[in-house]
């Protein structure tokens, strides 16, 4: 009897442990969302202006191959496949042990699996302690503003690109993916992140300004650590990042500015950190 009793107070305890698995096919949600557990989206869902959307700690957000009929959204600035648009507030804040996951539905999912989460005009969005792969732009931010802090990118076609946003991405790691960081306006805060393995490190377009890119790590990045693109006529300061060394010369080229198009401006590197930043990445 003893036993019994005991099994069944440890099953009501552990009732309220398990994670909850919800369905999402499409479509938009309205007013106070709070989503906890395994999360499986098909489709493209998205978050109204005026609403909220709350995910937990240690939550995993899946998205499945789109069908046809619930891929509103396909061309620019949108993408095929799965994807999240938030219009409203947005919190997806994980902690050290229990990231937040935002992954495809299948295991070593190529990048580009599903389209990702698009952020446009949200008044506030707070990101911390997750961990993205397999899309096609993990995050697209437009008109918002936001922070994104402690987390991993990994595997994406793009792991981070906004633009006319004003931005804090801080202690992030982002390697491996086509390209790291890609933007144009705005008025960005980007340091200590770790951003390296990519095929392009980071990838400015347009007309940048107010922007502060300080106490980087960019190591190894295959094609560039830094690119500007043909709206770039103004030089940018990089000074204070680690570049795996202190020699200007063999920084150089790994940047595409002005050395090799004239129209473009300079990528100022000096004054070049003399050693690796300490505590880059997630804390």
């Amino acid at each position: 009897m003893r036993l019994l009793l005991a099994v069944l107070f440890l099953a009501v305890i552990c009732t309220g442990c398990l994670p909850s698995v919800k369905r999402i096919d499409g479509g938009r949600l309205a007013g106070e969302q709070y989503w906890r557990g395994r999360i499986d989206i098909f489709g493209d869902v998205e978050l109204v202006a005026g609403s909220s959307l709350v995910i937990a700690p240690g939550s995993d957000i899946v998205f499945h191959p789109a069908p046809p009929e619930l891929d509103r959204w396909r061309d620019h600035p949108h993408f095929p496949g799965s994807e999240l648009v938030i219009r409203g507030d947005f919190r997806a804040e994980g902690t050290a042990s229990r990231p937040i996951r935002f992954r495809a539905s299948v295991a070593d999912a190529p990048a580009g699996s599903w389209g990702g989460i698009n952020i446009s005009s949200s008044p506030s969005t707070r990101i911390r302690h997750a961990v993205f792969s397999g899309a096609d732009s993990a995050l697209h931010i437009q008109e918002s503003t936001a922070s994104i802090e402690d987390s991993v990118f990994s595997g994406n076609l793009v792991a981070i690109r906004f633009h006319s946003s004003n931005i804090l991405i801080d202690h992030n790691r982002i390697v491996d993916n086509d390209t790291g960081i890609r933007f144009h306006f705005g008025a960005p805060v980007i340091r200590n992140n770790q951003i390296s393995n990519n095929r392009r490190g980071l990838f400015i377009t347009a007309h940048p300004r107010d922007l502060r890119i300080e106490n980087n790590s960019f190591i190894a990045n295959r094609d560039y650590d830094v690119v500007l693109g043909e709206e770039v006529p103004e030089d940018i300061q990089f000074g204070g990042n680690w570049w795996g060394t202190t020699d200007v010369r063999q920084v150089s080229p790994r940047i595409y500015d002005r050395e090799r198009d004239d129209l473009l401006g300079r990528v100022l590197l000096r004054p070049l950190r003399e050693s690796p930043v300490a505590g880059v990445g997630p804390r």
